[in-house]
C-alpha cells in the first residue's frame, strides 16, 4: 500500500473501537424502547381488560418490567464502558476527545427513560390489586415505598453529577490550543443518518403508550397494539 494511502497510526484501532461504541449504543437504545414499550402498553391494556383477562395482562406487565430493568443497566453499562475507550484512545492519538460532545443531552434522555420505567414500576402495586393479586402487589410495595424515598436522592445526585460533568467539557472546549482532531474522521456529516427517521418513530410510539398509561389521552385499543407494533419495529430495525 503506497504510504499516501495509510491511515494515521492507529486509526484502524480507534474505528474498531467506535464501531464497537455504535453497536452498544444501538443495543442501549433497543432496551430503552423494548423495555418501556412493553410495560406501558400491558399495563393500559390491564386496565382495561376483563376481569378475566386482567391477571394474565398484570402479571406480564411485572414480568416485561422485572425483566427489563437489569437489560437497561447491563446495556447502558456496555455502552458507557466502549465509549469511555474510544474518548481514551481519541485524546492519546490526537490530544482531543471527538467523541462524546452529545453526552450531556444523551444522559438526559437516558435518566428520563430510567424516571419513566421507574414510574412504571410503581404504578404495579394498585394494577395487581385491581387484577386480585394481592399477593404480588404486597410484595412489591415495600419495594415502591424505598424507591419513593430513595429517587428524589439518586435524582439530585444525578443532577449534580450531570451538571459538574457539563462544565467540565465547557472548561475543556474553551481551552485554547492542542490538536485539531482526528484528521482520518470524515465528520458527523460524511455518515449516512438514515435510521435517525426510525428512531424518532420509536420515541414517538413509546411517548404515546406512555402518554395513554398516564391518561394523558384515551386512544383506542386497537391503537394501542399499533404504537406497540410500531415502537418495537422502529427500534429493532434502525437501519444501521
Amino acid at each position: 500500500m503506497p504510504l499516501t494511502e495509510m491511515p494515521p497510526p492507529g486509526a484502524v484501532e480507534l474505528a474498531a473501537l467506535r464501531a464497537a461504541a455504535r453497536v452498544a449504543r444501538r443495543s442501549a437504545g433497543v432496551a430503552l424502547v423494548v423495555g418501556i414499550a412493553l410495560p406501558a402498553a400491558a399495563q393500559v391494556l390491564a386496565e382495561r381488560a376483563t376481569r378475566e383477562q386482567a391477571p394474565a395482562l398484570a402479571a406480564f406487565s411485572l414480568a416485561a418490567l422485572a425483566a427489563a430493568l437489569p437489560v437497561l443497566a447491563v446495556t447502558q453499562y456496555v455502552w458507557g464502558v466502549r465509549a469511555r475507550r474510544v474518548r481514551h484512545r481519541e485524546r492519546e492519538l490526537y490530544a482531543r476527545a471527538r467523541s462524546g460532545r452529545a453526552r450531556p443531552l444523551s444522559r438526559l434522555g437516558v435518566a428520563a427513560c430510567w424516571a419513566v420505567a421507574l414510574l412504571l414500576g410503581c404504578a404495579l402495586p394498585h394494577l395487581l390489586r385491581r387484577a386480585a393479586l394481592d399477593s404480588a402487589a404486597g410484595a412489591l410495595s415495600w419495594a415502591v415505598e424505598a424507591l419513593r424515598v430513595l429517587g428524589p436522592v439518586a435524582g439530585v445526585s444525578f443532577l449534580l453529577w450531570w451538571a459538574r460533568d457539563v462544565a467540565g467539557m465547557l472548561t475543556r472546549v474553551r481551552r485554547p490550543g492542542g490538536s485539531p482532531g482526528d484528521p482520518w474522521d470524515p465528520g458527523p456529516g460524511a455518515r449516512p443518518r438514515t435510521g435517525a427517521a426510525l428512531w424518532t418513530g420509536a420515541a414517538l410510539a413509546v411517548t404515546a403508550l406512555v402518554g395513554a398509561r398516564a391518561h394523558l389521552w384515551e386512544p383506542a385499543t386497537g391503537w394501542i397494539y399499533t404504537f406497540l407494533t410500531a415502537a418495537l419495529v422502529c427500534g429493532v430495525v434502525t437501519d444501521e
